[in-house]
């Protein structure tokens, strides 16, 4: 299983599933990450926390706690 926690700058990706429960997962739907959908790793910190994305037309920065809930494949 791929994570987002383990993408690398400039991979783009496609959302396969959403682990975690409750108010963790609806919030990082609410941010527009959802199944299928497309992820553009714009940058990492040098500590690897936060991961700046662009999804949906629009660039957000996500914890790593966060993005290691997010599995994820290569977009064709």
């Amino acid at each position: 299983m791929n994570t987002l926690k383990q993408a690398k700058v400039g991979d783009t990706l496609r959302v396969v599933k959403l682990h975690g429960e409750g108010a963790v997962k609806r919030r990082i739907m609410d941010m527009g990450i959802t199944r299928g959908t497309q992820l553009y790793i714009r940058k990492v910190a040098p500590l690897g926390d936060p991961v700046e994305i662009t999804v949906r037309g629009y660039e957000l920065s996500i914890r790593k706690a966060d993005a290691e809930m997010i599995e994820v494949e290569a977009a064709e």
